[in-house]
């Protein structure tokens, strides 16, 4: 499953955290390329992937919203894998000896010092400026210094380590809704949390890496399109297998025209209930413009 997600161009990828992740997609980049190494994964000319998910957990789930729904898969691991570091300061990390272009191994990579369980977010550069500028913010937090390192977001590298690989954002990638981009809030990164809430991720497990197969009633840019009947089969068997088997058989029942008694319902089922509901409209009214691709976590 993993490594057919991985072939094909229009599933998008994330690695990192609540609050703080890299994301990668290739859709409309023709030039791509293998990892230095030989590592699965893609390079185009805006940003690169590196996944090594033979350890994770798979986990499928859909979520609804007001008239429409989402999907993804996210890789997990076990919740002792993944320690929280704390946050600290920005500092000097030494050189990247994992990179996934031939061209930055060995550049110079500063650790902002975020408290993300999933992994490390760096800013990479071989511009003397770029580090020279990051120098500067060493010993002080991101949250105190969040419009410089934006600003430096742009220019340096953007690279996100995992256990599972890796996502680079390479500097001045354009801000596309489907190509390679990073996103940093400290606002959602304090609230703790290793996920959104609406994501039904089993206690235990962290998710460290997300990928969005393509979705029904939305493109990879998130434009509205006809529903189409072979994606919605395709993830369906793909929740069948790999999604929480009490929500899977709830929604089954669901679909066959059973009903949750009043008494019996509970946060869980009602989001099933919705599901099903605006899944059955879509299918039956070709309402795209009421879907959406899943957001970052």
């Amino acid at each position: 499953m993993v490594a057919e997600a991985l072939a094909d161009p229009e599933t998008t990828w994330t690695m990192g955290g609540f609050g703080a992740l890299a994301r990668f997609g290739r859709r409309r980049d023709p030039s791509v390329a293998a990892p230095a190494d030989g590592r699965p994964g893609h390079v185009t000319a805006f940003g690169g992937i590196a996944l090594e998910p033979a350890a994770s957990i798979p986990v499928a789930y859909e979520t609804a919203f007001n008239g429409g729904w989402s999907h993804a898969v996210a890789l997990c691991l076990p919740g002792a894998r993944c320690p929280r570091a704390g946050a600290g300061p920005i500092r000097a990390a030494g050189c990247d000896h994992g990179a996934l272009r031939a061209q930055n191994l060995g550049d110079k990579w500063f650790d902002l010092g975020l408290d993300l369980p999933q992994g490390r977010l760096l800013l990479r550069s071989a511009d003397p400026d770029t580090l020279a500028h990051l120098a500067v913010l060493a010993g002080r937090t991101v949250a105190d210094t969040i419009k410089a390192v934006r600003g430096l977001m742009t220019a340096a590298d953007v690279v996100v380590t995992t256990p599972l690989g890796r996502i680079e954002v390479f500097g001045g990638a354009p801000a596309s809704s489907d190509g390679p981009r990073a996103f940093l809030d400290p606002k959602i990164l304090g609230l703790g949390r290793t996920h959104a809430a609406t994501a039904p991720i089993p206690s235990g497990l962290v998710p460290v890496a997300q990928f969005t197969p393509p979705h029904p009633c939305r493109d990879g840019a998130g434009r509205p399109r006809p529903f189409d009947p072979g994606a919605h089969a395709t993830f369906q068997a793909v929740l069948s297998r790999w999604g929480d088997p009490e929500l899977v058989r709830l929604k089954a029942r669901l679909l066959a025209g059973d009903t949750v008694a009043p008494l019996a319902a509970n946060r869980a089922t009602r989001a099933v209930s919705r599901l099903v509901q605006v899944q059955i409209a879509a299918a039956a009214n070709q309402d795209s413009a009421k879907s959406s691709t899943d957001t970052p976590r």
